[in-house]
This record gives structure tokens, sequence and C-alpha cells, in this order.
């Protein structure tokens, strides 16, 4: 299996290890140079060997090329990233969630398989497995494989239910992702389980936490604010630092993508994130999302018009930049707006908000008073 991955991505050439953060980024020269010889059974150059022995500490000395190394090809299309709801089912049922619909439905495995080729065609190195709940896809272990053997660094966003099970870490430890994401929705099992309306979830998480740190996999914990557990986010916090793992906090919680309301009622007063001004979004140019049944789209919001892959092949993302461009022209109550320099959601976004008759001081500087 290989140490390290060398790929094209966004018109740079890069060398990473999977599992590690660290990367380099190289000359086509170079690559060149490592394509050409990749199923060598000669060692690695002396630039390689010097360059892996300082980024990761990694000796590569005597290891033949075809074994250290994977270089994957460049490709017509320039698409570095994606996510992959490989399911929408879940076994959780939580007040908040985006998703409209959580139904335990998607392509067979044969269709599965045939899609991350697909995206490694597209030239997808960084892919992220969402759902719903990613771990409890039937075919899941078996999708994580394929995308590591072809390549792919590999994120998983999950909500850790999953994660303490022998076969889940012995994939991990054998195979190590880029990042195991894991939602945290409280510090105690009151607020946790009262969020996801799932008993016992807030210990199920713990265990997987424990299992998947003595891996030794990357571990980010994304703190979700709600009215459930914002008086526990010093908690969360800690608890977050106890697992010795990142942590990013999100505090605004939004419709679901096709403009339902429900959501909303899990926001936190005072919680609502306005600090950052959108300031535009590769989404459908150099990244895309794509749902259990292989419909393509811009993001996970932004579904309109989807490029169905399993029918129409690659070439269908030919068309998502100009699907993607239409999607973020502000319209529907937001054209000629004074204040569109300094909005802090995308237009997809704001859609969904506006379908959700929601508030204005929920998403828009008009229902604020700093606007009046």
């Amino acid at each position: 299996m290989h140490q390290l991955i060398v790929s094209p991505y966004n018109g740079t050439f890069l060398v990473a290890r999977p599992g590690a953060r660290a990367g380099m980024q190289i000359p086509r020269a170079l690559y060149g140079q490592l394509s050409a010889n990749v199923e060598s059974s000669s060692t690695p150059p002396d630039w390689l060997l010097d360059g892996a022995r300082t980024a990761w500490g990694l000796n590569l000395a005597g290891v033949p090329m075809r074994d250290a190394v994977l270089v994957r090809p460049e490709t017509r299309l320039g698409y570095g990233r994606a996510t992959y709801e490989i399911n929408k089912g879940c076994n959780f049922n939580c007040e908040h969630c985006y998703l409209a619909e959580r139904k335990f439905e998607g392509l067979p495995w044969e269709g599965k398989a045939r899609l991350l080729r697909m995206l490694r065609e597209a030239g997808v190195l960084w892919l992220q497995f969402t759902g719903g709940e990613p771990l409890i896809d039937r075919d899941f272990m078996d999708a994580y494989v394929l995308a590591y053997r072809s390549g792919m660094l590999i994120e998983i966003l999950t909500n850790g239910s999953r994660l303490h099970r022998p076969e889940v870490i012995e994939m991990l430890r054998e195979l190590p992702p880029h990042k195991v994401t894991v939602s945290l929705y409280g510090a105690t099992p009151d607020s946790f389980d009262s969020l996801t309306r799932k008993p016992g979830a807030f210990k199920l998480v713990e265990k997987g936490l424990i299992a998947a740190r003595e891996a030794g996999s990357a571990l980010e914990l994304a703190l979700i604010i709600t009215k459930h557990n914002a008086h526990e986010l010093d908690a969360m916090r800690a608890f977050a630092d106890r697992y010795g793992a990142g942590r990013t906090e999100y505090g605004t919680i939004s419709p679901t993508y096709s403009g339902t309301p429900e959501p909303l009622a899990a926001q936190a007063p005072g919680f609502l994130d306005k600090s950052s001004v959108f300031k535009g979004c590769p989404a459908g140019h150099t990244f895309f999302h794509v749902d259990p049944h292989g419909l393509a789209t811009m993001c996970k919001v932004g579904r309109e018009n989807p490029i169905d892959l399993m029918t129409e092949g690659l070439d269908g993302l030919r068309r998502l930049p100009g699907i993607a461009d239409a999607q973020m022209l502000r319209t529907g109550g937001c054209g000629g707006c004074q204040l569109s320099g300094t909005c802090r959601v995308c237009r997809p976004l704001a859609k969904a908000y506006q379908e959700a008759k929601a508030p204005l001081n929920t998403y828009c500087q008009h229902g604020s008073e700093e606007a009046q």
C-alpha cells in the first residue's frame, strides 16, 4: 500500500501522506519524474527521501517506488475536492438537521464503485464522506477502501456512534484518514441525547472518540451550539481538548436545504454567527457535492438542476460551473440590495432561509439594528 500520494491539484502538484496534515508542493518537472518511474523497483529520488524525512519523519530509503508512491494522473477536469453523501439515513434524529428527508436508500455497490472511480477521474484528491450517517451505510467500508486505494485523502464526517466498532477502527488504523470530524451536540448525556433524540447517544460517541484516538486518527470536533447545549459551551470546548481534537464552533442553525423551517427551532439566542462576510465560493468550479443517487450539485445546499453522473458521466460536470453561477445570482428579493457587499450568506443559503420564511435577523442585515 502506498505511503505517499503525488497528485495534480488546482493547477499545482502536491505530495501528501495519508493521515498527515503536512504536504509538499512540487514543480511539474518533478511530478513528471515521479510519474515516469512510479512502477520502478528503484528507490525514490533523493529529493523525495529528504522531503519525506523532513515533513513526516518517514524513512523511505530502500523502499521501491512502486511500494512507496502512488502517482495520480492529470485529468481533463479540475475538481480537487468533493463531498459524497453516501446515504441520507441516520441513526440519530437531530432536531437541527438540514436534510429534508433521511431515507435509507442510494446506489447499489456497483454504482457506488463506478461513482468513486468517476470522482477520481474528475481529479478529486480530497474526499469527504458524509450523510446522514456514513458509517451505517452497508457499503461504507468497501467505499472507503476503494477511495483510499485510488489515492484520495479522506475525511469522514460522522456522528461518531459507530466509530468504536472493531472493524471500523482496524480499517482506520491500517488505512489512515486525513481527518475524522465528529459532531458534538453537548457535554453531558442530558443535552446531547435531547438534541439527537437518541437515548444513549452521548455514551456511544464518547466510546467512539476513545477508540479513534487510540487508533491514531486525526480527530476534529464540530461543536454544534443549540438551545439544548449553549450553557455547556465551555464544557464542550474542554471535552474536545480532552481528546486532543481540533475544534470548530457552529452557532448558526439553518433551514433544511429545501427551505423548510423545522431546524430553526433549535437556534440558541445570541449565537447567530454574523462575523464573516461572504467573499465568494469555489463550489461548482473546483468543488462539488454528490448525493446518494449520484446526482452532482454545486454543494450540499445549492441543489438546483442536479447532474446525473450515472447517466451523463463526467461530461455532465462541464455544465456545473454555469449551474453554480446561476444559483449565486442575487435574485428573489436580494437583487439590487445596497448591503450585498457585506452580506454574510451565499445566495443558495439565503434562498433556503427565504423559503422557510425565517426572520430576517437570522440571516440578513436588513433585520438587524445595524442596518436601520
